[in-house]
């Protein structure tokens, strides 16, 4: 029996990486066959996505990505590939709030703390990302413009290393996918001081949102998403679409997913292709406003 292949283009324990392999393990279940998760980080999320784009159009060879998809078309002028017209959408798999930490001895204790000392001693604060142009990158610089702050960017290779530095207490602060670091702010290993989504999360009910804390239009959403090659049957696409939405309706991934953090966000195929293109256009005009580049 032919295994299906998942390309993560983000390291192992990445918030992608895990809500992906959470995902696979049911989806093997569910369709009776094998699905082995590749990780292929670099690049922002480009090295994996290129090997997908690239692949037979056939099923076997998938993409988990998040909402980095949509930025690096903007951050890499000069990509293998086309966003838009080399994949074809299946399905997000889950939204994911990213939350603003700090560690949890820093004197930073809310948002308000962070924009006073930003303002009081412009550029010296800094902030993790999990690579340069990355959605975590985005939603920090969607803050810190709506708060009118300055603040350097320190960019790692992928979440993990990005929240060892918080804990450290090299880097200030994080907009950490909540899923990476959930039990290190219950163990109080890190603060958490809001949340960068829309809307609260059910797993920190009494953390408010940057927009309650006073930072009107500084709202990012993060999403994880099933992507295949461009040429895919359509046919194809809609049993991938089908068994995935089977999976993603099953109780114990609903609840292991709550337990995580990551919320559901049910979209078709259609629909799902449609936000893509809007947020290739919402990020572009982001990145050239906070002045993204990647090296």
């Amino acid at each position: 029996m032919k295994a299906l292949r998942v390309v993560v283009p983000f390291t192992p324990g990445s918030a992608t990486d895990v809500v992906a392999r959470a995902f696979t393990e049911k989806l093997s279940t569910q369709i009776g066959q094998p699905v082995v998760v590749d990780n292929r980080p670099g690049a922002g999320g480009t090295i994996g996505a290129a090997i997908v784009a690239r692949s037979d159009p056939d099923g076997y060879t998938l993409l988990v990505q998040s909402a980095s998809h949509t930025v690096t078309p903007t951050t890499y002028p000069k990509l293998p590939y086309d966003t838009q017209h080399d994949f074809s959408a299946v399905t997000p798999i889950a939204s994911q709030p990213n939350v603003l930490v700090v560690a949890g001895s820093h004197q930073i204790r809310s948002v308000r703390d962070l924009i006073e000392q930003a303002k009081a001693h412009p550029g010296t604060l800094n902030y993790a990302s999990a690579g340069a142009g990355s959605a975590t990158q985005l939603n920090a610089e969607r803050f810190r413009m709506a708060a009118g702050i300055e603040a350097v960017h320190v960019p790692f290779k992928g979440t993990p290393e990005a929240v060892t530095e918080v804990l450290t207490g090299r880097v200030d602060y994080y907009f950490c996918p909540i899923v990476a670091c959930l039990s290190q702010i219950r163990e109080g290993k890190l603060r958490a001081l809001a949340l960068g989504s829309p809307n609260r999360s059910s797993v920190l009910p009494d953390v408010p949102t940057t927009e309650e804390a006073g930072v009107p239009n500084s709202a990012y959403n993060f999403w994880v998403g099933l992507f295949a090659p461009a040429a895919t049957p359509r046919a194809v696409i809609e049993r991938l679409y089908l068994e995935s939405q089977r999976t993603l309706s099953s109780p114990d991934l609903r609840q292991r997913y709550a337990r995580m953090g990551a919320e559901p966000y049910p979209m078709t195929p259609e629909q799902f292709d449609a936000r893509i293109r809007e947020e290739i256009v919402s990020n572009a005009a982001l990145i050239r406003a906070a002045g993204i580049t990647v090296q």
